[in-house]
Protein backbone atom coordinates (compact mmCIF):
# COMPACT_ATOMS: atom_id res chain seq x y z
CA UNK A 1 0.00 0.00 0.00
CA UNK A 2 1.49 3.19 -1.11
CA UNK A 3 2.38 5.79 1.24
CA UNK A 4 0.17 9.07 2.74
CA UNK A 5 1.87 11.48 1.55
CA UNK A 6 0.55 14.92 3.84
CA UNK A 7 -1.17 17.27 1.58
CA UNK A 8 -0.78 21.40 2.45
CA UNK A 9 -4.78 21.88 1.83
CA UNK A 10 -5.48 19.65 4.87
CA UNK A 11 -4.97 23.12 7.61
CA UNK A 12 -7.24 24.53 5.85
CA UNK A 13 -9.68 22.25 4.75
CA UNK A 14 -9.74 21.39 8.57
CA UNK A 15 -9.86 24.87 9.47
CA UNK A 16 -13.15 25.90 6.60
CA UNK A 17 -14.96 22.54 8.39
CA UNK A 18 -15.02 23.99 11.40
CA UNK A 19 -17.05 27.18 10.09
CA UNK A 20 -18.65 25.82 7.37
CA UNK A 21 -21.55 23.41 7.38
CA UNK A 22 -20.44 22.03 4.25
CA UNK A 23 -16.87 21.76 2.42
CA UNK A 24 -15.67 20.49 -0.96
CA UNK A 25 -12.24 19.85 -2.56
CA UNK A 26 -12.50 20.10 -6.33
CA UNK A 27 -9.43 19.70 -8.69
CA UNK A 28 -8.18 18.05 -11.81
CA UNK A 29 -8.66 14.08 -11.58
CA UNK A 30 -6.15 12.01 -9.75
CA UNK A 31 -4.34 14.99 -8.12
CA UNK A 32 -5.62 13.09 -4.52
CA UNK A 33 -8.31 14.69 -3.29
CA UNK A 34 -10.59 11.51 -1.79
CA UNK A 35 -7.55 9.97 -0.61
CA UNK A 36 -6.55 13.58 1.35
CA UNK A 37 -10.24 13.87 3.14
CA UNK A 38 -10.75 9.59 3.35
CA UNK A 39 -7.41 10.24 5.89
CA UNK A 40 -8.48 13.10 7.57
CA UNK A 41 -12.04 11.14 8.62
CA UNK A 42 -10.04 8.01 9.32
CA UNK A 43 -10.00 9.16 13.21
CA UNK A 44 -13.56 10.00 13.15
CA UNK A 45 -17.33 8.54 13.14
CA UNK A 46 -18.09 9.86 9.35
CA UNK A 47 -20.02 7.72 7.15
CA UNK A 48 -18.15 7.29 3.11
CA UNK A 49 -19.69 6.73 0.25
CA UNK A 50 -18.75 7.18 -3.36
CA UNK A 51 -21.35 8.14 -6.36
CA UNK A 52 -18.75 5.78 -8.70
CA UNK A 53 -20.66 3.09 -6.82
CA UNK A 54 -23.87 2.48 -9.40
CA UNK A 55 -26.23 1.16 -6.60
CA UNK A 56 -25.87 4.64 -4.40
CA UNK A 57 -25.33 6.95 -7.33
CA UNK A 58 -29.07 5.78 -8.65
CA UNK A 59 -30.32 6.35 -4.75
CA UNK A 60 -28.89 9.72 -4.32
CA UNK A 61 -30.59 10.52 -7.91
CA UNK A 62 -33.72 8.83 -7.04
CA UNK A 63 -34.27 9.88 -3.63
CA UNK A 64 -31.87 11.79 -1.96
CA UNK A 65 -33.98 11.95 1.59
CA UNK A 66 -33.86 7.92 2.09
CA UNK A 67 -30.03 8.53 0.54
CA UNK A 68 -29.30 10.20 3.76
CA UNK A 69 -31.42 8.47 6.11
CA UNK A 70 -28.91 5.05 4.66
CA UNK A 71 -25.66 7.54 4.88
CA UNK A 72 -26.34 10.22 8.26
CA UNK A 73 -23.99 13.19 8.44
CA UNK A 74 -21.19 13.69 8.95
CA UNK A 75 -20.72 12.15 5.88
CA UNK A 76 -17.70 12.29 2.94
CA UNK A 77 -19.56 12.33 -0.63
CA UNK A 78 -16.85 11.22 -3.11
CA UNK A 79 -17.54 12.30 -6.59
CA UNK A 80 -20.39 14.61 -5.94
CA UNK A 81 -20.79 15.88 -9.28
CA UNK A 82 -22.21 12.63 -10.83
CA UNK A 83 -25.54 13.62 -8.14
CA UNK A 84 -26.18 16.82 -7.95
CA UNK A 85 -29.52 16.14 -6.75
CA UNK A 86 -28.37 15.60 -3.07
CA UNK A 87 -27.56 19.37 -3.18
CA UNK A 88 -31.04 20.18 -2.48
CA UNK A 89 -31.39 17.88 0.56
CA UNK A 90 -28.11 19.10 2.02
CA UNK A 91 -29.12 22.80 1.52
CA UNK A 92 -32.34 21.66 3.98
CA UNK A 93 -29.98 19.49 6.20
CA UNK A 94 -27.64 22.12 6.80
CA UNK A 95 -30.47 24.86 7.25
CA UNK A 96 -32.05 22.04 9.94
CA UNK A 97 -29.08 21.98 12.14
CA UNK A 98 -26.30 24.19 13.82
CA UNK A 99 -23.55 21.45 12.93
CA UNK A 100 -20.32 22.58 10.98
CA UNK A 101 -18.45 19.95 8.99
CA UNK A 102 -22.01 17.82 8.31
CA UNK A 103 -20.73 17.69 4.79
CA UNK A 104 -17.25 16.50 2.86
CA UNK A 105 -17.71 16.52 -0.71
CA UNK A 106 -14.87 15.90 -3.40
CA UNK A 107 -15.81 16.84 -7.17
CA UNK A 108 -13.69 16.59 -10.20
CA UNK A 109 -13.21 20.13 -11.51
CA UNK A 110 -15.79 21.26 -13.52
CA UNK A 111 -17.84 24.81 -14.33
CA UNK A 112 -21.20 22.94 -13.95
CA UNK A 113 -20.02 21.38 -10.52
CA UNK A 114 -19.41 24.78 -9.22
CA UNK A 115 -22.37 26.19 -10.17
CA UNK A 116 -24.63 23.97 -8.89
CA UNK A 117 -22.51 23.79 -5.72
CA UNK A 118 -23.11 27.31 -5.65
CA UNK A 119 -26.32 27.98 -6.33
CA UNK A 120 -27.58 25.72 -4.43
CA UNK A 121 -25.28 26.23 -1.24
CA UNK A 122 -24.80 29.54 -1.30
CA UNK A 123 -23.37 30.58 2.16
CA UNK A 124 -23.64 26.99 3.73
CA UNK A 125 -20.54 25.61 1.46
CA UNK A 126 -16.51 27.00 1.34
CA UNK A 127 -15.39 24.75 -2.16
CA UNK A 128 -11.72 24.43 -2.31
CA UNK A 129 -9.08 23.81 -5.01
CA UNK A 130 -6.44 21.25 -5.02
CA UNK A 131 -3.61 20.61 -6.96
CA UNK A 132 -1.12 17.89 -7.66
CA UNK A 133 1.84 17.48 -5.23
CA UNK A 134 4.15 20.73 -4.93
CA UNK A 135 7.80 20.09 -4.04
CA UNK A 136 7.27 20.92 -0.73
CA UNK A 137 4.50 18.26 0.07
CA UNK A 138 7.20 15.67 -1.82
CA UNK A 139 9.95 16.81 1.12
CA UNK A 140 7.23 17.01 3.98
CA UNK A 141 8.34 20.59 4.45
CA UNK A 142 5.40 22.78 5.58
CA UNK A 143 7.09 26.34 6.87
CA UNK A 144 4.42 27.90 9.23
CA UNK A 145 5.38 31.45 8.10
CA UNK A 146 4.08 32.81 4.96
CA UNK A 147 6.36 32.88 1.56
CA UNK A 148 7.77 36.61 2.31
CA UNK A 149 9.98 38.13 -0.48
CA UNK A 150 12.16 40.14 1.65
CA UNK A 151 15.85 39.07 2.19
CA UNK A 152 15.51 38.57 5.87
CA UNK A 153 12.22 35.69 5.74
CA UNK A 154 14.03 34.16 2.54
CA UNK A 155 17.27 33.68 5.02
CA UNK A 156 15.46 31.92 7.49
CA UNK A 157 13.18 30.01 5.43
CA UNK A 158 16.22 28.61 3.42
CA UNK A 159 17.33 26.94 6.72
CA UNK A 160 14.09 24.75 6.73
CA UNK A 161 14.81 23.21 2.85
CA UNK A 162 17.24 21.01 1.50
CA UNK A 163 19.55 22.49 -1.04
CA UNK A 164 18.57 24.03 -4.67
CA UNK A 165 19.14 21.21 -6.87
CA UNK A 166 18.49 21.11 -10.77
CA UNK A 167 18.26 17.83 -11.27
CA UNK A 168 15.68 17.61 -8.24
CA UNK A 169 13.76 20.18 -9.73
CA UNK A 170 13.44 19.47 -13.59
CA UNK A 171 12.91 15.49 -11.97
CA UNK A 172 9.51 17.28 -10.40
CA UNK A 173 9.19 19.15 -13.33
CA UNK A 174 9.56 16.05 -16.26
CA UNK A 175 7.25 13.36 -13.54
CA UNK A 176 5.18 16.21 -12.65
CA UNK A 177 2.96 16.24 -8.96
CA UNK A 178 0.28 13.53 -9.27
CA UNK A 179 0.41 10.69 -6.12
CA UNK A 180 0.14 7.84 -8.16
CA UNK A 181 3.38 8.81 -10.34
CA UNK A 182 5.91 9.04 -7.18
CA UNK A 183 8.30 6.20 -7.47
CA UNK A 184 6.95 5.27 -11.37
CA UNK A 185 9.81 4.60 -13.63
CA UNK A 186 10.48 6.31 -16.96
CA UNK A 187 7.54 3.36 -19.04
CA UNK A 188 5.40 3.07 -15.77
CA UNK A 189 5.44 7.01 -16.13
CA UNK A 190 4.26 6.88 -19.56
CA UNK A 191 1.74 4.35 -19.77
CA UNK A 192 0.40 6.38 -16.41
CA UNK A 193 0.10 9.82 -18.60
CA UNK A 194 -1.46 7.61 -21.34
CA UNK A 195 -3.90 5.75 -19.37
CA UNK A 196 -4.43 9.45 -17.60
CA UNK A 197 -5.75 11.23 -20.96
CA UNK A 198 -7.46 8.19 -22.57
CA UNK A 199 -9.66 7.13 -19.25
CA UNK A 200 -9.94 10.31 -17.54
CA UNK A 201 -9.49 13.74 -20.13
CA UNK A 202 -11.30 12.52 -23.05
CA UNK A 203 -13.68 10.74 -21.18
CA UNK A 204 -14.48 13.83 -19.34
CA UNK A 205 -14.13 15.85 -22.58
CA UNK A 206 -16.54 13.48 -24.12
CA UNK A 207 -19.31 12.96 -20.95
CA UNK A 208 -19.08 16.38 -19.34
CA UNK A 209 -18.26 18.60 -22.05
CA UNK A 210 -20.34 17.24 -25.45
CA UNK A 211 -16.68 17.25 -27.07
CA UNK A 212 -17.24 14.89 -30.20
CA UNK A 213 -14.18 15.81 -32.19
CA UNK A 214 -11.79 13.50 -29.84
CA UNK A 215 -8.69 13.77 -32.33
CA UNK A 216 -8.64 17.17 -33.07
CA UNK A 217 -9.48 17.44 -28.79
CA UNK A 218 -6.09 15.38 -28.31
CA UNK A 219 -4.16 17.42 -31.02
CA UNK A 220 -5.30 20.64 -29.23
CA UNK A 221 -4.33 19.44 -25.42
CA UNK A 222 -0.77 18.88 -27.45
CA UNK A 223 -0.89 22.27 -29.04
CA UNK A 224 -2.05 23.33 -25.51
CA UNK A 225 1.59 21.99 -24.51
CA UNK A 226 3.98 23.01 -27.18
CA UNK A 227 2.50 26.69 -26.31
CA UNK A 228 3.04 26.42 -22.53
CA UNK A 229 4.67 29.89 -21.02
CA UNK A 230 4.24 31.72 -24.02
CA UNK A 231 0.89 34.33 -24.48
CA UNK A 232 -2.04 32.82 -25.61
CA UNK A 233 -2.55 32.80 -29.34
CA UNK A 234 -5.87 31.26 -30.75
CA UNK A 235 -5.13 31.41 -34.24
CA UNK A 236 -2.02 29.25 -33.47
CA UNK A 237 -3.71 27.03 -31.41
CA UNK A 238 -6.44 26.67 -34.01
CA UNK A 239 -4.23 25.58 -36.83
CA UNK A 240 -2.49 23.21 -35.09
CA UNK A 241 -5.44 21.32 -34.29
CA UNK A 242 -7.15 22.19 -37.70
CA UNK A 243 -10.03 23.64 -35.58
CA UNK A 244 -11.70 27.29 -36.06
CA UNK A 245 -10.97 29.88 -33.39
CA UNK A 246 -14.01 30.10 -32.14
CA UNK A 247 -13.51 26.18 -31.32
CA UNK A 248 -10.32 26.87 -29.92
CA UNK A 249 -11.07 29.43 -27.55
CA UNK A 250 -14.11 27.07 -26.54
CA UNK A 251 -11.67 24.02 -26.02
CA UNK A 252 -9.24 26.67 -23.64
CA UNK A 253 -12.13 27.44 -21.39
CA UNK A 254 -12.91 23.46 -21.21
CA UNK A 255 -9.56 23.09 -20.18
CA UNK A 256 -9.42 25.56 -17.70
CA UNK A 257 -12.95 23.91 -16.29
CA UNK A 258 -10.87 20.85 -15.62
CA UNK A 259 -8.09 22.01 -14.29
CA UNK A 260 -5.77 20.95 -17.09
CA UNK A 261 -4.43 24.52 -17.50
CA UNK A 262 -4.88 27.75 -16.03
CA UNK A 263 -4.52 31.59 -17.85
CA UNK A 264 -2.35 34.13 -15.99
CA UNK A 265 -3.83 37.66 -16.52
CA UNK A 266 -1.80 40.55 -18.09
CA UNK A 267 -1.18 43.60 -15.00
CA UNK A 268 -3.48 46.43 -15.98
CA UNK A 269 -3.21 49.58 -14.54
CA UNK A 270 -4.82 52.94 -16.39
CA UNK A 271 -2.00 54.84 -15.49
CA UNK A 272 0.45 52.75 -17.33
CA UNK A 273 -0.06 52.95 -21.34
CA UNK A 274 0.48 50.37 -24.02
CA UNK A 275 0.11 47.06 -21.56
CA UNK A 276 -0.74 43.60 -23.58
CA UNK A 277 -4.28 42.26 -22.94
CA UNK A 278 -3.50 38.95 -23.99
CA UNK A 279 -3.40 36.08 -20.65
CA UNK A 280 -0.06 33.44 -20.78
CA UNK A 281 -0.90 29.73 -21.02
CA UNK A 282 0.42 27.38 -18.45
CA UNK A 283 -0.31 24.04 -17.12
CA UNK A 284 -0.99 23.17 -13.63
CA UNK A 285 0.87 20.00 -14.15
CA UNK A 286 4.21 20.20 -15.65
CA UNK A 287 4.38 16.08 -15.63
CA UNK A 288 1.50 15.94 -17.99
CA UNK A 289 2.74 18.66 -20.25
CA UNK A 290 6.14 17.04 -20.70
CA UNK A 291 4.66 14.04 -21.46
CA UNK A 292 2.42 15.53 -24.24
CA UNK A 293 5.36 17.03 -26.03
CA UNK A 294 6.94 13.76 -25.92
CA UNK A 295 10.30 14.65 -23.64
CA UNK A 296 10.92 11.21 -22.82
CA UNK A 297 13.78 11.94 -20.11
CA UNK A 298 14.48 14.39 -17.58
CA UNK A 299 17.95 15.22 -18.96
CA UNK A 300 16.06 16.03 -22.22
CA UNK A 301 14.03 18.20 -21.18
CA UNK A 302 16.80 19.64 -18.75
CA UNK A 303 19.19 20.31 -21.66
CA UNK A 304 16.51 21.23 -24.06
CA UNK A 305 15.69 23.90 -25.80
CA UNK A 306 12.02 24.49 -24.08
CA UNK A 307 13.39 24.20 -20.35
CA UNK A 308 13.25 28.15 -19.24
CA UNK A 309 9.79 27.59 -20.27
CA UNK A 310 8.93 24.73 -18.20
CA UNK A 311 10.87 25.90 -15.79
CA UNK A 312 8.85 29.21 -15.49
CA UNK A 313 5.43 27.13 -15.73
CA UNK A 314 7.43 25.32 -12.49
CA UNK A 315 7.54 28.21 -10.69
CA UNK A 316 4.78 29.61 -11.71
CA UNK A 317 2.82 26.92 -10.43
CA UNK A 318 4.35 26.41 -7.16
CA UNK A 319 3.46 29.59 -6.55
CA UNK A 320 -0.12 29.17 -7.54
CA UNK A 321 -0.09 26.44 -4.81
CA UNK A 322 1.88 28.53 -1.96
CA UNK A 323 -0.85 31.33 -2.13
CA UNK A 324 -3.74 29.25 -2.40
CA UNK A 325 -3.35 26.86 0.45
CA UNK A 326 -1.47 29.34 2.59
CA UNK A 327 -3.41 31.97 5.02
CA UNK A 328 -2.96 35.33 2.71
CA UNK A 329 -3.57 35.15 -0.51
CA UNK A 330 -2.63 36.79 -3.74
CA UNK A 331 -3.29 38.45 -6.99
CA UNK A 332 -0.69 36.77 -10.26
CA UNK A 333 -0.52 38.54 -13.14
CA UNK A 334 2.76 39.38 -15.30
CA UNK A 335 3.91 42.44 -16.82
CA UNK A 336 4.45 42.89 -20.92
CA UNK A 337 4.09 46.30 -23.20
CA UNK A 338 4.42 47.06 -26.29
CA UNK A 339 8.07 47.76 -26.15
CA UNK A 340 8.88 44.21 -25.65
CA UNK A 341 9.76 44.67 -21.61
CA UNK A 342 8.18 41.74 -18.91
CA UNK A 343 8.12 40.64 -15.84
CA UNK A 344 7.58 37.29 -15.59
CA UNK A 345 5.26 37.24 -12.39
CA UNK A 346 3.43 39.91 -10.28
CA UNK A 347 2.66 38.81 -6.73
CA UNK A 348 0.18 41.32 -5.50
CA UNK A 349 -0.85 41.22 -1.81
CA UNK A 350 -2.51 44.31 0.41
CA UNK A 351 -2.30 46.53 -2.55
CA UNK A 352 1.66 45.70 -2.92
CA UNK A 353 3.02 44.80 -5.90
CA UNK A 354 6.17 41.96 -5.60
CA UNK A 355 7.64 41.88 -9.13
CA UNK A 356 9.56 38.42 -9.70
CA UNK A 357 12.16 37.07 -12.76
CA UNK A 358 12.02 33.56 -13.33
CA UNK A 359 15.29 32.47 -14.72
CA UNK A 360 16.61 28.69 -14.82
CA UNK A 361 20.42 30.11 -14.29
CA UNK A 362 22.22 29.42 -10.83
CA UNK A 363 24.02 33.30 -11.85
CA UNK A 364 21.42 35.20 -13.65
CA UNK A 365 21.83 38.74 -14.72
CA UNK A 366 21.54 40.96 -11.51
CA UNK A 367 20.27 43.70 -14.68
CA UNK A 368 17.47 41.89 -15.43
CA UNK A 369 15.48 43.37 -12.90
CA UNK A 370 16.13 46.74 -14.45
CA UNK A 371 12.49 46.65 -15.80
CA UNK A 372 10.79 46.97 -12.26
CA UNK A 373 10.92 50.39 -12.04
CA UNK A 374 8.04 50.26 -15.07
CA UNK A 375 5.88 49.47 -12.04
CA UNK A 376 7.32 52.91 -10.18
CA UNK A 377 5.09 54.74 -12.70
CA UNK A 378 2.21 53.26 -11.57
CA UNK A 379 -0.43 54.64 -8.15
CA UNK A 380 0.54 51.13 -6.49
CA UNK A 381 3.42 50.64 -3.84
CA UNK A 382 6.19 48.09 -4.87
CA UNK A 383 7.56 45.90 -2.58
CA UNK A 384 10.09 43.18 -2.18
CA UNK A 385 10.94 41.10 -5.14
CA UNK A 386 13.75 39.57 -7.30
CA UNK A 387 14.73 37.07 -9.63
CA UNK A 388 13.44 33.02 -8.87
CA UNK A 389 16.49 30.81 -9.87
CA UNK A 390 18.90 28.29 -9.27
CA UNK A 391 20.69 30.33 -7.21
CA UNK A 392 22.67 28.04 -3.50
CA UNK A 393 21.15 30.45 -1.31
CA UNK A 394 19.09 33.92 -1.16
CA UNK A 395 21.15 36.83 -1.88
CA UNK A 396 20.53 40.42 -2.07
CA UNK A 397 20.61 42.29 -5.38
CA UNK A 398 19.54 46.08 -4.15
CA UNK A 399 17.22 47.11 -0.82
CA UNK A 400 14.37 45.31 -2.54
CA UNK A 401 15.26 42.60 -4.58
CA UNK A 402 17.07 39.35 -4.12
CA UNK A 403 18.25 36.06 -5.62
CA UNK A 404 15.87 33.71 -4.53
CA UNK A 405 16.24 29.95 -4.48
CA UNK A 406 13.33 28.32 -6.62
CA UNK A 407 12.99 25.53 -4.29
CA UNK A 408 12.34 28.16 -1.14
CA UNK A 409 8.77 29.04 -2.93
Amino acid sequence: MMEYIQRELERKFLSMSRVFKAVMVTGARQVGKSTMLKHLAADQNRAYVSMDNARDRELAQSDPKLFFQTYKPPVLIDEAQKAPELFETIKIICDNSDERGLFWLTGSQSKKLLKQAGDSLAGRICILRMFSLSQRELVHIFPEEPLDFAFASLQKRSSLFPENNILSTFSHIWLGGMPEMVNLNKEQAAEYWNSYIDTYLMRDAVDDNGITDIVGFRKFLRACAAFSGQLLNYSDLAAAADVSGVTAKEWVKVLQNMGIVFLLEPYYNNELKRLVKTPKLYFCDTGLCAFLSSWTSRDALMNGAVAGHYFENYVVGEMLRTFSYGKNPAIFSFYRDKDQREIDLIVEQDGILHPLEIKKSAEPDRRTIKVFTVLQKGSREVGAGGIVCMTDSPYPIDRSNSFIPANLI
